[in-house]
């Protein structure tokens, strides 16, 4: 199923299939002796009781070579977070759970916000950053590596995939970005890549002419993957959005500090499947909706910061071209999908491609009407800068969560 082109200015690397999970496990059990692993799982509690998680936390009991596992946990009290320590207490690695909603972790919080450096939304992004920052306090791993709790088509080789490039001892990679299809076995997946980012890019490159961070993105063939593997230099400086435009954000700061010859995408399974959002056409603060608009002011922002001159003539203008691209892509996911014998409404992806149309104007105006907004997390370096001992509170309220 692999192929071997390369596509833009970041590398691509393909699995044609060829080499087993224990084979790459061997040489990341080597090389972990001088660049350990950690593995962050954001996770709702819900996700306890869903079709995935217990799957993926069987099939990472068996991975080798990671040194520790965070788990960040949304959404529990206090007898939900003792469920979820016995439902994680099977895995061998070094586990620690991050109450997120728990009162230790809520005092740092209210800390935080008192330094205005808390984050002010959450959710996802919100979740990842207090994981990140517990990575950051251990001092236990080099290498941080990070994917969703729902993935119902989980196999531990993604994880050895994922790692593999950026623990690699020649290889030079400070990123990698995850990627794959998406399909539940019946139909194609992943509407909002392929009916709202890879048309609106393409869009904005065609209104914008030439821009290297539009050239960047349009490289990766699945922008929007949760999963990917960093450097800890990388973590220490990065500033990320708190909504659903999480995955662009990081790779936009990635693009900002590195050059593409230090990042890369890695091909991580066949078929990939997950949960799925409704639409909520109607609802612009839910859904695909709420994330269609985070993900295109997400891409607002950058290119404004890039120096990008956006008006409402200019939204105008950009919906009007990422409308035609996105009915060209039905018409080629259409014939797709025929092909390889899955289902296709072509009237609900025309549907769907009217409500991000939309979107398209409705984040221009939010963009325009709030210039003082402030839409990313603070960096774990400005943290520090703000509370010295930020660290030495987290380590001290995880443990304290933990070994209670």
């Amino acid at each position: 199923m692999g192929d071997y082109f390369q596509n833009g200015p970041i590398t691509t690397l393909h699995d044609f299939g060829m080499r087993s999970t224990d084979s790459l496990d061997q040489d990341l059990v080597r090389w972990g002796k001088d660049r350990p692993m950690s593995l962050i799982i954001p996770s709702l509690f819900s996700e306890l009781e869903g079709p995935a998680l217990s799957h993926i936390v069987d099939e990472l009991a068996q991975v080798p070579f990671l040194d520790q596992i965070i788990i960040g946990l949304d959404r529990a009290n206090e007898d939900e977070f003792h469920e979820a320590r016995e439902f994680f207490s099977r895995l061998p690695q070094t586990t620690r759970i991050l109450w997120n909603d728990g009162p230790r972790l809520q005092a740092l919080d209210q800390v935080f916000r008192e330094h205005s450096i808390a984050p002010l939304e959450a959710g996802k992004g919100r979740n990842v950053w207090y994981c990140i920052g517990y990575f950051l306090a251990s001092g236990v791993g080099e290498v941080v590596g990070l994917h969703d709790a729902d993935i119902v088509t989980y196999d531990r080789s993604m994880v050895s995939k994922l790692f593999y490039p950026v623990v690699h001892p020649t290889f030079g990679f400070s990123f990698a970005k995850g990627y794959y299809f998406r399909t539940d076995g019946e139909r194609l997946n992943g509407r909002v890549v392929r009916l709202l980012v890879t048309p609106l890019i393409r869009a904005l490159r065609q209104c914008l002419g030439d821009n290297d961070y539009l050239d960047y993105l349009d490289s990766f063939r699945y922008p929007l993957a949760g999963e990917f593997a960093m450097h800890i230099n990388v973590v220490r400086n990065i500033r990320i959005p708190s909504d659903w435009g999480l995955e662009i954000g990081v790779l936009s700061e990635v693009h900002r500090r590195y050059t593409t010859q230090r990042i890369c995408q890695v091909d991580l399974t066949g078929a990939y499947d997950h949960k799925h959002q409704q639409v909520s056409s109607d609802d612009p603060t839910t859904g695909l909706h709420k994330m269609g608009l985070d993900i295109t002011k997400a891409l607002y922002r950058k290119l404004a910061i890039g120096g990008e001159v956006l008006s409402a003539e200019t939204f105008r203008t950009i919906k009007a071209s990422y409308y035609r691209e996105a009915l060209d892509m039905v018409e080629r996911y259409g014939a797709v999908a025929d092909l390889n014998g899955l289902e296709f409404d072509s009237h609900r992806e025309e549907k769907l491609v009217e409500v991000f149309a939309q979107t398209i104007v409705e984040a221009g105006k939010d963009f325009s009407s709030n210039p003082m907004e402030t839409p990313f997390i603070s960096s774990w370096a400005r943290v520090q800068s703000a509370v010295p001992d930020a660290f030495d509170q987290m380590l001290a309220a995880v443990e304290a969560d933990n070994l209670a």
